[in-house]
This record gives C-alpha cells, sequence and structure tokens, in this order.
C-alpha cells in the first residue's frame, strides 16, 4: 500500500524510540491500552490506515505488528468507506475491532457506516444485534495541517443517537478509556486531540469514575469553565491567570460528550452562577451551543450572567501558524471571556 504521510509533517509522525522515561506520554498511553485490549481478549484487532508496518501516523500502533501479527493488527487500503464497514461487520461478527481513522475530516468516507449502520443497529434488529466496535479519530488543530486534516466534529458524532462519543484530554484518560470502551456492546468513537500526543504525564493512575461521567480538574467558586479534549491544558492555564487576579475558577472537563454528564456540569453552575463554555468546533451548530442550551433550560435561576462561548473562528483552519493560531480558541481569549461574564474587563 501506498504511504499517505507525504504531505504530513515529521513532527507528528516521529518514532519516539528514545522516549523511554518513567513519564508516559499519550500516544504511549493509547499504545499501552491497545497492547491491553489484545492480550485481553483475542477477539480484538486493530485495523486501519498504515497501523501496521509503518506504525501509525502518530506513532501509537509502532511495534505492535511485530507483538501481535499481520492477523490482528491489520493495515487497510485508503478506503475509510471500505475498512470501517469491514470493521463493523467482523463486530456484529463477534470480534472486537478498534479501527483508527487517521484524521476525523477522513471519517466523512465513513459517515454512512458509522451513522446509518453501526449506530442504529441495535434500534432496527430489535436489540438482536450489538456493533462493538470502537473507532479512533485524530482531531483538532495546532500542527499546521491546514483545512483538510484539522477540523474539529465531536459534535456531529455526539448528535447521534447509538453512538457513544469520549474525548481523553490527560494521559490517564487515555490509558484507561479504551478498555472500558471495548466492554461496551455498542459503537464508541474517541476523538484524540493531535495536539495531546506528545504531552506527558507521571503518576499515571486510572480514573476512580466511569467514562461517561465528567470530572472537576480544577475547583472554583467564581465562575465555571467548561471544555474537553484538545482544549482542557488552555483552560487550565487560562484559570491560573484568573487566580493571579483574584478570581477563582472551577475547570470541568466533560470526557464523554454523549452521554453528557448533565449533573457534574450543573453542580458546578450552580456553585459558581456563571459559566464559560470552550469548544474548538465552530460557533455555530457547536457543542459548546448544546451545553448553553442545557444550561439555560435546565439551571437557568443559577445563572447570575448569560452563559458565553469560546469556539474556533468561522473559517476553514488556515494553514499558516499565525493565522491558525488566530482562528482557534486561545487562553487569552479565555481570560477575557471570564472576564466579560464577570464583569471586571
Amino acid at each position: 500500500m501506498g504511504s499517505y504521510y507525504g504531505i504530513i509533517p515529521r513532527c507528528l509522525y516521529r518514532r519516539d524510540a528514545t522516549l523511554k522515561t518513567e513519564a508516559l506520554s499519550y500516544r504511549e498511553a493509547m499504545r499501552e491500552a491497545i497492547r491491553e485490549a489484545l492480550n485481553a481478549d483475542s477477539r480484538a484487532i486493530l485495523m486501519g490506515e498504515d497501523v501496521g508496518h509503518y506504525g501509525g501516523c502518530y506513532a501509537v500502533s509502532k511495534g505492535l505488528l511485530d507483538e501481535f501479527g499481520a492477523d490482528r493488527i491489520i493495515d487497510t487500503p485508503l478506503c475509510e468507506s471500505g475498512f470501517v464497514g469491514a470493521g463493523i461487520g467482523a463486530a456484529i461478527g463477534g470480534m472486537r475491532p478498534i479501527i483508527e481513522v487517521m484524521t476525523v475530516n477522513f471519517s466523512l468516507l465513513a459517515m454512512d457506516q458509522i451513522v446509518n449502520t453501526a449506530a442504529t443497529l441495535r434500534h432496527m434488529s430489535g436489540g438482536q444485534f450489538s456493533v462493538p466496535v470502537v473507532i479512533r479519530m485524530a482531531s483538532g488543530a495546532g500542527r499546521q495541517l491546514a483545512a483538510q486534516h484539522s477540523h474539529s466534529w465531536e459534535n456531529w458524532y455526539a448528535h447521534v443517537p447509538g453512538l457513544k462519543i469520549l474525548a481523553p484530554a490527560t494521559v490517564s484518560d487515555a490509558r484507561y478509556m479504551l478498555a472500558e470502551a471495548i466492554a461496551d456492546p455498542d459503537p464508541v468513537i474517541i476523538f484524540e486531540h493531535v495536539m495531546l500526543y506528545n504531552k506527558t504525564e507521571e503518576n499515571i493512575s486510572k480514573p476512580s469514575v466511569p467514562i461517561h461521567q465528567a470530572l472537576i480538574r480544577q475547583s472554583g467558586s467564581d465562575i465555571s469553565l467548561i471544555t474537553y479534549g484538545g482544549s482542557l491544558d488552555k483552560v487550565l492555564s487560562a484559570a491560573g491567570q484568573l487566580a493571579d487576579q483574584g478570581i477563582s475558577a472551577e475547570v470541568v472537563d466533560l470526557r464523554s460528550l454523549r452521554p453528557l454528564d448533565k449533573k457534574t456540569l450543573l453542580n458546578s453552575v450552580e456553585k459558581t452562577h456563571r459559566a464559560v463554555v470552550i469548544d474548538e468546533a465552530w460557533h455555530t451548530g457547536s457543542l459548546a451551543g448544546e451545553i448553553s442550551a442545557i444550561i439555560m433550560e435546565q439551571g437557568f435561576w443559577y445563572l447570575d450572567a448569560p452563559v458565553k462561548r469560546v469556539c474556533t473562528a468561522e473559517v476553514p483552519i488556515p494553514y499558516a501558524t499565525h493565522l491558525e493560531k488566530a482562528a482557534l480558541p486561545q487562553t487569552e481569549d479565555i481570560v477575557v471571556a471570564a472576564q466579560i461574564v464577570l464583569e471586571t474587563l
């Protein structure tokens, strides 16, 4: 199979062969999760474009082919509709496939398989069929991959009944969410933000809550900053800057986008009485809009100010670094949004 990687900067898929410190990177955490799944269940397989001999576009599957062989680490053609469909069929037939789609943009070619087949078969068969498939997608921007490789379409899939949508923002979640996803009898999509693969953490531990539950990453009393995935670190940085101004910000990491943990986010807003939602998707039709609506419908009387959203500019993601940065939510944008909601600006 021909390689697709001529257009992708090598900083994205370097081998990390020398990365052998006590800290674990996000990509290494995903690799360990996949390795654990393959060792735990002989029915589990990994399939996708260049996941085998090449080791994966983002080096997540590096070394797994040598360890598990070509029957379980399967290089596929450059045909998302074909190999995603094959994976769904394998799941119906009793396998436990983990499918890697190189980038969320390419998942459009498999949208019919995911939305019209995987998400609906349990319902349309009257519960006779389940589709225990996990689909992993790289998402988000910040690596100069331009408009066909850089978007955040988590909300498109979170819109669909029958799918479960996860967005691990930490190395610990990257390490431990996959096992629960594989155990689920229904299709699960995991979004891995491209800016997280090099992120490292020490003292990795399994989260004490199930994967569908949101977590308070930082407690606060003045304003709730609600986010997920690749925006979490920016939000935590913004919370630090707000603390320097005497503002106590609570940071809510949604973790699961479908189902949404409404209880945790509403409890946070009840405590702080103000909220900013940070989402790397476009403003129009974003998950941030859905979260804002949930707060307005179910927590209106908690609020002392309207909910504000910080989203990506309504343009295709630019290639040029300065334009890409200008289009995306940045820490400074989050700080300003919080100041506006708190009327301190």
